[in-house]
């Protein structure tokens, strides 16, 4: 997943005069980089511009990423399916526009589970960012719009963890979701992925139940020989509980469901 967070040091100033922290002409602020030795010159191919001597503070400068977590193929003896999951941001170290897009096309061959989201996110940490937006629910089944809000980031450990509360006149709704990448070789990752869905009321056309509704959880196995494309194989365990369990058994569909996959992850 793609986790930004406030760069540069601790705020404190190196040792002497010569090696103090510049103040920007330009924003006030105090630079990221100390101010160059006297009689070092400074070097005439870096790509930025200097006022005064001094170099401007780089946190505001606009950058573009963007990840496809899931692009996979699912498979068991029922049958196939087919799940995206990606987000990109646009913006600076601090400010950013943050979409993310999930959804899967079942065995019916019809598209479900689709969630879009458009969000300021604001870094508040070194690893943490706070999120707000709006959520739409859209797919094959009825549109449903949240309002959101939530925070995206590394936790102890370096987890990848992201926790968004949603609000509508239909009520409320949670989503916790983390991933851990461990590092067989420098290539070879193995991540553990869990998604769950919680909600305080049942949406009984979405197939949606009080209380703890719905997991998707898997363990996918990627061999990066190309760092910004990587094919994966895995498995996966998904389906609904309680509630939800209960509507999708009466609608005569899969409850739970463990498959096989096979995908590629790709970033930009």
């Amino acid at each position: 997943m793609a986790v930004s967070g406030v760069n540069g040091g601790d705020g404190k100033k190196p040792a002497g005069s010569r090696q103090a922290a510049a103040v920007s002409h330009v924003s006030g602020k105090v630079a990221r980089h100390p101010a160059p030795e006297r009689g070092v010159p400074v070097s005439r191919s870096r790509p930025v511009s200097y006022i005064g001597g001094i170099q401007p503070v780089m946190d505001h400068m606009l950058y573009a990423h963007a990840i496809l977590d899931e692009f996979e193929a699912r498979y068991n003896g029922r049958g196939g399916a087919f799940r995206y999951d990606g987000q990109g941001w646009y913006g600076t170290d601090y400010d950013k526009l943050w979409i993310k897009s999930e959804g899967t096309v079942g065995r019916n061959g019809r598209f479900g589970d689709g969630d879009h989201e458009i969000l300021y996110d604001r870094a508040v940490s070194r690893y943490f960012d706070v999120q707000t937006g709006v959520r739409l629910d859209i797919d094959n089944g009825p549109v449903r719009p949240w309002g959101a809000v939530g925070i995206q980031g590394l936790a102890l450990y370096f987890f990848d963890l992201e926790a968004t509360a949603y609000f509508s006149d239909r009520g409320a709704a949670g989503r916790l979701q983390g991933s851990y990448d461990i590092l067989l070789t420098n290539r070879l990752i193995l991540q553990p992925q869990a998604e769950l869905n919680f909600y305080s009321g049942a949406d009984r056309a979405r197939g949606v139940g009080r209380g703890f509704s719905e997991f998707d959880t898997g363990l996918r196995l990627r061999y990066e020989w190309f760092r910004k494309l990587a094919p994966y194989i895995g498995i996966t365990y998904s389906g609904q509980a309680g509630q939800a369990a209960d509507i999708a058994r009466r609608q005569n569909s899969v409850v739970r469901d463990v498959v096989v996959t096979f995908g590629l992850r790709a970033w930009f």
